[in-house]
């Protein structure tokens, strides 16, 4: 390579990646909790339901948010809606197969 194909930017790294998943949904990660609430309920504004899903050591996260947005926004009239848990198989990196629980939590608008 010559040295200013070396140093041109990389304009594929700059954009920003799509996300595949539905804008209804908020998947809980290692970000703060409040994060999670903020996005929650930027989405709540827009749109008369979200759904809160987390996998594994997140699912107790997950409850927090609700569990937030229903207490701190009593006003704002919200409610849970459906609770759906679950299991996924997933292939361990050593070679095994495990089972890893899964929650997802509707919160509406009344």
């Amino acid at each position: 390579m010559s040295e200013v194909q070396q140093n041109a930017p990389n304009t594929e790294t700059q954009r920003e990646p799509q996300r595949d998943g539905p804008r209804d949904s908020i998947y809980i990660g290692k970000k703060p909790l409040m994060a999670y609430v903020t996005s929650t309920l930027i989405q709540l504004a827009n749109q008369p339901t979200v759904t809160i899903k987390a996998r594994g050591l997140s699912i107790g996260r997950a409850v927090d948010v609700s569990q937030i947005i229903l207490k701190r926004m009593e006003n704002a009239g919200y409610t849970i809606g459906d609770v759906r848990i679950g299991s996924e198989t997933l292939q361990a990196e050593d070679g095994r197969t495990r089972n890893v629980s899964t929650i997802e939590i509707e919160v509406k608008k009344a």
